[in-house]
């Protein structure tokens, strides 16, 4: 992936889980990113999220915002194609995304049935196309779909458009993937991407391998995940968000600004290696 000096990057609602949208892309401006993800949908039952009526005063100040500091929301997230998947019940969700603005639904594949998952892609992909919208399918090690080539299984199996598959850092290397991997897939399939480090040893249990991807994440270049090798890996015109959720004390826009820091000199590192 060619990098510019003025590489746009996004942020990731669960880096900063804790604020409401419209302080997420008031942080977000004030920090200089370029866009936002916004969680709309719970990650698994009793995870937080946030509903944005679309006639309400929120979702009026969240477009004022939004044309006003020049910011978009790029990604919603995040929803679980499971076994009692129905993917109607996400009329609401993505008539909010698409006054946003949105451009991609993040999902993951949880269902045992590999038909039906397939199935429920394909009919997530055309809902969401009827939005302006595509889908995108992270691998996660404690689901079903749980490599990157599984992923693009899944993705190429479902044979939609708009349908792609979202590398993040740290699923790729709990999976087993490598930057290899992600350079062996075939053109069009990887839109987004998702920054972020950890130390090269894998957890030893399942439950270890959650904790670390929903509280224990590194900034990009503090860690020993080969994010050089996996830039140089993603295509051109891939779509970069930061995904840090840590454990710590530093408040939300510390945060936000410690791992803009260290993601921007990451980029600069790799852009002058000439890589």
């Amino acid at each position: 992936m060619r990098i510019a000096a003025d590489q746009p990057l996004g942020l990731a609602h669960f880096t900063v889980l804790e604020l409401p949208p419209i302080e997420l892309l008031r942080l977000a401006a004030r920090i200089g990113y370029a866009s936002v993800g916004l969680r709309l949908h719970p990650a698994f039952p009793g995870s937080p999220c946030y509903a944005i009526a679309p006639g309400g005063e929120l979702m009026r100040e969240m477009r004022r915002r939004i044309e006003g500091d020049g910011i978009r929301v790029y990604d919603i997230e995040f929803v679980a194609i499971d076994a009692d998947f129905v993917p109607a019940r996400l009329v609401p969700v993505l008539e909010t995304a698409a006054l946003l603005g949105a451009k991609r639904l993040s999902v993951c594949g949880d269902d045992p049935d590999r038909a039906r998952l397939i199935a429920n892609f394909a009919a997530l992909c055309d809902l969401a196309a009827g939005f302006g919208m595509g889908v995108d399918l992270e691998c996660m090690a404690w689901r079903r779909v749980a490599s990157l080539a599984d992923a693009a299984t899944v993705v190429i199996a479902a044979d939609r458009p708009n349908g792609g598959v979202l590398v993040d850092a740290l699923h790729l290397s709990r999976t087993g993937g490598t930057p290899a991997d992600v350079l062996a897939m075939p053109p069009g399939l990887i839109r987004s991407a998702q920054l972020c480090d950890a130390p090269a040893v894998r957890p030893t249990s399942t439950d270890a391998i959650i904790r670390e991807a929903r509280a224990g994440r590194l900034p990009p270049g503090d860690g020993a995940l080969p994010l050089h090798d996996l830039l140089g890996a993603l295509p051109d015109g891939t779509v970069l968000s930061v995904e840090v959720p840590m454990t710590g004390d530093l408040p939300p826009e510390a945060r936000a600004r410690l791992i803009f820091g260290a993601t921007r000199r990451l980029l600069e590192g790799y852009r002058q290696a000439g890589q």
